[in-house]
């Protein structure tokens, strides 16, 4: 099986047809079709429907998709892997809930350079469930997420205590979402809550994956958001951002996940620089309120 079929395949179904999946991919219509029919007589099964709504995947299709994108991802890490620049001696790929990059991923990232300058990184960000997949997989060597799956193979350690509060530009900040609401999508679980804590709650200002897009939005028009408090601290200490403690604060334990296995020098030095800094991106209490 060529990669590029597979390739071809998770674009049909990302752009919704053939026409374009073909721009995407900057290959012609006929080669996007020809592409998908060597790859349904290789399989022996349909994949996909063409109709008037576009693409449509079909049963054997949905079983395809997730091992098309494994084995997508997989290949783009062997390149990554072989394909070392000149002067660096090991590849580690590291992956991290969309919350957890501002203020500690980052850093993160920034200190492993600095200790290890021969180390190439491949960064992923997602969902906890999409990471703990890709660990799995074995297309990232390290992820930091929250509720991790107790799979045998893989030490869970535990690294922080995230809270989510309710920043605002206004003081007093208000203990409930209001006018200028910014909605940022931390994820399942944080969905849960929120939903818990406000069932009747109308469409925010803004909703948005992005962490760090929505605080920027938050400080130059003004509103509250929900944002851990490690990232708003510093505004909180400048006097721009204001917490009201009575206001549900969203609490997430966020772990280091990696693999059981033989002695890696360059994995060791990478979580052992993940424990400092996750330490050091922990806010004092003081002051927060």
């Amino acid at each position: 099986m060529d990669i590029a079929q597979a390739r071809t395949f998770l674009e049909v179904i990302a752009s919704g047809s053939f026409v374009a999946a073909a721009e995407r991919l900057h290959i012609t219509q006929s080669t996007v079709s020809a592409r998908i029919r060597a790859l349904e007589g290789q399989l022996g099964r349909s994949l996909l429907d063409r109709g008037r709504a576009g693409v449509q995947m079909t049963a054997a299709g949905n079983q395809f998709y997730r091992h098309a994108a494994a084995m997508v991802r997989l290949w783009e890490q062997a390149r990554h892997d072989v394909g070392l620049p000149e002067g660096m001696q090991a590849t580690l790929a590291i992956g991290g809930h969309f919350s957890l990059w501002q203020g500690l991923l980052f850093p993160w990232i920034a200190a492993l350079r600095e200790a290890q300058p021969t180390l190439a990184l491949r960064a992923e960000y997602g969902f906890s469930k999409d990471l703990m997949q890709a660990l799995i997989d074995g297309t990232v060597d390290v992820a930091v997420i929250y509720a991790p799956e107790a799979r045998p193979g893989f030490v869970v350690e535990p690294l922080l205590e995230e809270e989510l509060v309710l920043a605002s530009t206004e003081s007093p900040a208000p203990p409930r979402p209001g006018d200028g609401y910014v909605f940022v999508d931390w994820g399942p679980e944080f969905q849960r809550d929120h939903r818990l804590n406000f069932p009747d709650l109308e469409l925010p200002t803004l909703n948005s994956r992005l962490g760090a897009l929505s605080l920027q939005f938050l400080t130059a028009f003004g509103g509250s958001g929900y944002f851990p408090r490690r990232v708003v601290a510093p505004g909180i200490a400048a006097g721009i951002l204001h917490v009201n403690e009575r206001a549900p604060v969203f609490s997430y334990p966020a772990y280091m996940v990696y693999p059981v296995a033989a002695p890696n020098e360059f994995l060791d030095i990478a979580l052992d620089e993940l424990r400092r800094v996750a330490q050091d991106a922990a806010p004092d209490s003081e002051g927060q309120a």
